[in-house]
């Protein structure tokens, strides 16, 4: 007879420490909400728009940030 998953991952639990069964409840209760929020997604991404609205954005942010993710491109003169 072959032993379920199931089964063996009561088996593993049985052996841990009554003081550390909590931490073992919230790790298991995060990894189930997880696949079981992971099973019912839809594939249909959520609007982001008007997640900005009213900020002000000028090319001075772009071109900071183009500096500090692309370093090497300022020693060229780009």
């Amino acid at each position: 007879m072959q032993t379920s998953y199931k089964e063996k991952i009561l088996r593993e639990i049985e052996k841990i420490p009554d003081d550390k069964l909590g931490n073992i409840y919230k790790i298991i209760h995060l990894l189930t909400e997880e696949i079981t929020v992971g099973a019912r997604k839809t594939g249909k991404r959520a609007s982001l728009r008007g997640i900005w609205k009213g900020s002000q954005i000028d090319d001075s942010l772009f071109t900071d940030a183009r500096k500090s993710l692309f370093p090497y491109e300022n020693s060229r003169g780009l």
